[in-house]
């Protein structure tokens, strides 16, 4: 089965996100969101790209693939990872960055050339005595944080 790139809008990538994605919520926001689909044009995957969630990574030059959702299509993957990164540079940023959780073997994004920089302990999560947040079961898990290809 081959697929392409399409293009989506964020209302539809966040409607993918909710219905497909194992243990997040469709993000806030997004600078550019890629669907791929299969040969009959069936939406198969989508990656939704934004400003870094680490302020300290917010440089101005640097996205973040905050999501990636697809219907377990093979190669969809690794097909978002490199077109999110093809039209990353090609709107002028330097650097495109993600995480996957420990356990996940981050192969899609090995198939698409990322590779890992960085590995972070896991957090007590996000909520502070100062601002309490409701957890939504992704605190307490390992991540290992990606860039993809210079």
């Amino acid at each position: 089965m081959s697929l392409r790139t399409v293009p989506v809008t964020f209302a539809q990538a966040c409607a993918f996100v909710h219905d497909w994605h194992r243990h997040h919520r469709p993000p806030r926001g997004h600078k550019f969101s890629i669907g791929a689909a299969n040969e009959d044009g069936v939406l198969v995957g989508v990656a939704v790209v934004g400003r870094p969630v680490a302020r300290m990574l917010d440089d101005g030059l640097t996205l973040e693939v905050t999501r990636v959702a697809t219907d377990g299509s093979r190669n969809a993957n690794s097909l978002l990872y490199a077109a999110a990164w093809r039209a990353a540079r090609a709107l002028g940023y330097r650097r495109l960055l993600t995480y996957t959780q420990q356990g996940e073997s981050g192969a899609s994004l090995r198939a698409a050339g990322w590779r890992i920089v960085a590995t972070r302990p896991p957090a007590p999560g996000w909520s502070r005595p100062s601002r309490p947040r409701t957890d939504h079961g992704t605190g307490h898990i390992g991540r290992q944080r990606w860039h993809a290809p210079s």
